[in-house]
């Protein structure tokens, strides 16, 4: 039996995420004041877009209203997606990352930026961008190494369309 209120959230809320096509990826309760804010985070391997967070906020408002779970007091409902710059936790978090930038916490203290190229079960294949006008090199990276990892908002990343038109200019 789960001890958290938490443990007791994400087992409760869980299935009815996973029937809207979505994947339970957090839930956290804090207090802002007086008042309880329930954060629930949801994610799938298309992204979520605004009517399936909607449809999922109205499936989860109302079953916590036919129960306890969140008490008595008031609480707040925030129901969104992981944002931009999220942590690469899951299996399925390194796959919905292909081909974005990341930044890597490995054993050792050792830190890398590198573009996720290929994911298995084992880990990832990477590319490591060149530094003043050197090639980018590959390198594969075991999930046993990796600390912590992280997606990197790019502003400014040619798509594979322009980087073709450059080649064949």
């Amino acid at each position: 039996m789960s001890t958290t209120q938490s443990e007791r959230l994400r087992e409760l809320l869980e299935p009815l995420v996973g029937s809207q096509g979505l994947d339970l990826e957090e839930i956290a309760v804090d207090s802002v004041g007086r008042k309880r804010v329930l954060r629930v985070v949801v994610d799938s391997d298309t992204g979520a877009d605004l009517d399936q967070i909607a449809d999922v906020s109205r499936a989860l408002s109302a079953k916590l209203d036919e129960t306890d779970a969140m008490g008595e007091g008031e609480y707040t409902l925030e129901v969104g997606t992981p944002g931009a710059e999220r942590l690469l936790k899951e299996h399925r978090h390194y796959v919905r990352a292909l081909d974005r930038l990341a930044k890597f916490q490995l054993h050792g203290g050792d830190e890398l930026v590198a573009r996720i190229l290929r994911v298995d079960d084992e880990g990832l294949d990477v590319e490591v961008p060149g530094v003043k006008g050197r090639k980018a090199t590959a390198r594969r990276l075991a999930f046993a190494d990796i600390d912590r990892a992280r997606v990197q908002v790019e502003f400014s990343r040619k798509d594979k369309n322009d980087m073709k038109e450059e080649e064949e200019a």
